[in-house]
């Protein structure tokens, strides 16, 4: 994660030394605000420095705030993104829902209102395709995001294998719509605001509409 101690220049200068070395290959960056990041991929750009090329964040059904910056940030820079966290610590296995797992306060992220209704959305979902709630909430970020290798995290060996068979199937769009629509959060701003109507049509003087039908 990033310190606010360290500066961008030397961050980066180091990691480019051990890429040049024979040491890295390839570097990434974990838990870091977008801007801090954009920051440093252009510094090294302008200096010839090796760039991160994946990014690590928390991103699960119940954790979107990534989308705001983070996710934009990545597709526009070309970053591979590695998210933890994506079956919510377990919440998303509906775990909560049948009161096993650990202590958890009711009110955390994990065990609110909000989560269990997304936990039973996904449990409801799994139910319908015929496979695990954890195989659900890793397909959502697989097809929610491009360039998305989530990281996988077990106790045992069958929890392992039961993540992997993720990769049998995919989440259909109906589905995938239910999933966005439970889950969903406001972006805030300036997001909110600049996806506005009234914020286009008064950027393109008028003509949003007609770009837009151009570009497609």
């Amino acid at each position: 994660m990033w310190d606010f101690t360290t500066s961008a220049d030397e961050v980066m200068r180091g990691l480019d030394d051990l890429i040049r070395s024979g040491k890295v290959h390839y570097i990434g960056i974990s838990d870091t605000p977008a801007w801090v990041i954009s920051r440093a991929n252009m510094l090294a750009e302008l200096r010839g420095w090796s760039q991160f090329a994946a990014l690590q964040i928390e991103y699960s059904l119940l954790q979107r705030g990534a989308e705001r910056d983070l996710l934009p940030m990545a597709k526009a820079l070309d970053m591979a993104v590695t998210p933890w966290g994506v079956i919510g610590g377990g919440a998303l296995t509906g775990k909560y829902l049948r009161g096993e797992g650990e202590r958890v306060p009711e009110n955390s992220l994990r065990r609110n209102e909000r989560s269990r209704e997304i936990a039973q959305e996904v449990v409801d979902i799994a139910q319908e395709l015929e496979v695990t709630p954890t195989q659900i909430a890793i397909n959502w970020a697989r097809q929610r995001v491009a360039n998305v290798m989530p990281v996988i995290g077990a106790k045992r060996v069958e929890q392992l294998q039961d993540s992997l068979k993720c990769l049998d199937f995919t989440i259909p769009d109906e589905l995938m719509n239910r999933l966005n629509e439970i889950s969903k959060i406001e972006l805030g701003f300036p997001h909110d605001f600049l996806s506005s109507e009234g914020v286009k049509q008064s950027a393109f003087a008028g003509t949003y509409d007609q770009i837009i039908n151009h570009r497609l």
